[in-house]
């Protein structure tokens, strides 16, 4: 398939800020890459660059049990204190 062929379901552009954090808790090392957006309504898309997974991640979210250890692959403790960081990110 060429490019001429590609049927975008949508190609947009928008200004980000991004803030790139490590950090060491008492059970790991953390190294973020955090995007704030527009897109997300509100929500920050929160990389993690040691495993390369990532997240859209609110309030909603962070109050979910099990999430963040479901999507990073984090244990129980680890969970908790990317957690207790993104609060501080997210208010």
């Amino acid at each position: 398939m060429t490019q001429e062929n590609w049927m975008f379901l949508y190609d947009d552009k928008e200004e980000t800020r991004t803030r790139f954090v490590s950090f060491v808790g008492d059970t790991n090392r953390f190294d973020l890459a955090i995007i704030q957006t527009d897109r997300f309504y509100g929500k920050l898309l929160v990389l993690n660059l040691q495993s390369n997974k990532f997240a859209i991640i609110g309030p909603d979210d962070l109050k979910e049990p099990g999430y963040l250890e479901h999507v990073y692959g984090l244990s129980e403790a680890e969970a908790k204190e990317l957690e207790q960081f993104l609060w501080s990110m997210i208010g």
